[in-house]
């Protein structure tokens, strides 16, 4: 039998622990609201000037420079959007720059998969000074190839061309280097199982290789669209007609 005090005790350490869970988890709750805030104020911030590009856009010509500052036009003017559409032709704009970025994108995601397999899953000499070379390419800006880069599109007779803005930029260094170190991981055991069975190395890299990246290749895939769709140099040079 428990004696009384003995029941006092446990009553006692069993309220303390229900004390302290209380203000562990109190303390967690003040973390995560403070966190919570703490993320929401850099965001306004962040946001801050897009919301003013965006009301900018909204206030008449009279209202752009006024004092004091009006956070919320008045009035709303929608009619800038209206005349800036119909000043030039944004609709063949807008496709063009679509057209293009995607183009870029999925001709990297393949030829640096491509690329990524060949460095890591086969042996042959040469192979890590090819590595090294690409690499390389990484640290020449677009404004130390350009000349040449341009003189070759002239030759080929692309320029004001589609291909003339997407074949330079179909693969890149940065997007091996990511393929080619998120396939290390790979295990070996798996590509050489499926050689055993007969696959073709195409077939392996579609059907075992690809879905183990798909990771890298969403990050190769955000990151090539966003470059590709704010290209402005290398488009102001070759294009030169407005048709």
């Amino acid at each position: 039998m428990i004696s009384a005090t003995g029941r006092g005790v446990c009553r006692s350490a069993n309220s303390a622990t229900r004390v302290g869970r209380w203000l562990r988890q109190a303390s967690l709750h003040r973390g995560t609201i403070l966190a919570f805030c703490t993320l929401v104020a850099v965001a306004c911030v962040t946001l801050l000037p897009f919301y003013w590009m965006f009301s900018s856009s909204l206030r008449t010509m009279e209202n752009m420079f006024s004092i004091p500052i009006q956070w919320i036009p008045d009035p709303i003017n929608w009619m800038s959007y209206v005349l800036a559409w119909q000043a030039q032709d944004f609709t063949r704009y807008f496709f063009n720059s679509v057209l293009v970025a995607v183009a870029i994108t999925l001709g990297n995601l393949l030829l640096c998969s491509l690329a990524g397999y060949s460095l890591t899953k086969f042996r042959y000499r040469g192979r890590g000074l090819c590595f090294i070379l690409i690499l390389s390419t990484m640290m020449l800006p677009l404004e130390v190839t350009m000349v040449p880069l341009f003189l070759i599109i002239k030759r080929l007779d692309w320029a004001n061309s589609y291909q003339g803005l997407i074949v330079p930029f179909l693969v890149d260094g940065f997007g091996v280097f990511l393929m080619r170190q998120y396939m290390l991981s790979i295990p070996q055991d798996l590509i050489d199982a499926a050689r055993i069975d007969g696959a073709s190395e195409l077939r392996i890299l579609w059907m075992i290789v690809i879905p183990l990246c798909k990771p890298a290749l969403v990050a190769l895939a955000v990151f090539t669209f966003r470059e590709a769709w704010d290209m402005y140099i290398w488009p102001l040079i070759i294009i030169t007609k407005d048709s």
